[in-house]
């Protein structure tokens, strides 16, 4: 029986597929001396239930939220985030190993990062809007060594979704990219 569900959908008696999004990394340019041998750790963010799903946030007035019709993120937004910014450090060249946990790495640091708002926001001017709280914990010690919170927006070109996303990914490459430029001078 379950081999006929997709069919039945393709045939129009289903729900229609949403269309699955990505975070693309930013390519993280190397403005000093790479850390011979720091290594850190990204662990996945820490989230609202709103924010903590699938589902792309849309806040159409102050106070409330919806989601975006027909779209999705391709994994839960937290490891979304965390899988693009543990990329960005990669990229960066600074660090001499990034992981996530399992991954077996001694590591020197760990990147806690807070979602605190990944939105389009509709009140006041279309704009995409992230808001990331970041500690640098020392792992040997248990230290936190620095906290920020990192904020960046973006223009909404347009009503569709994919303008949508666009934003956010514009967004959040600003963000992800000054995250690992202060880590890097930060540690």
């Amino acid at each position: 029986m379950t081999s006929l569900l997709p069919g039945c959908a393709l045939l129009g008696g289903g729900t229609e597929p949403l269309d699955t999004y990505v975070l693309t990394a930013p390519i993280a340019v190397s403005a000093g001396t790479a850390r011979a041998r720091t290594q850190i750790l990204v662990g996945e963010p820490t989230a609202l239930k709103a924010l903590d799903g699938e589902n792309i946030v849309i806040k159409p007035s102050a106070g409330s939220i919806q989601y975006l019709k027909g779209a999705q993120w391709a994994d839960r937004l937290p490891r979304v985030v965390q899988s693009r910014l543990a990329e960005a450090f990669q990229s960066s060249g600074r660090f001499a190993g990034v992981g996530k946990p399992g991954e077996g790495l001694a590591i020197d640091y760990q990147v806690i990062v807070e979602i605190r708002s990944f939105e389009v926001r509709l009140d006041g001017g279309s704009r995409a809007e992230v808001e990331l709280m970041v500690r640098i914990l020392n792992d040997r010690n248990g230290v936190v060594r620095a906290s920020r919170v990192f904020n960046a927006m973006a223009p909404v070109s347009s009503g569709a979704n994919d303008a949508f996303v666009a934003s956010l990914d514009a967004a959040f490459a600003r963000a992800a990219s000054e995250i690992v430029a202060w880590t890097a001078s930060t540690i």
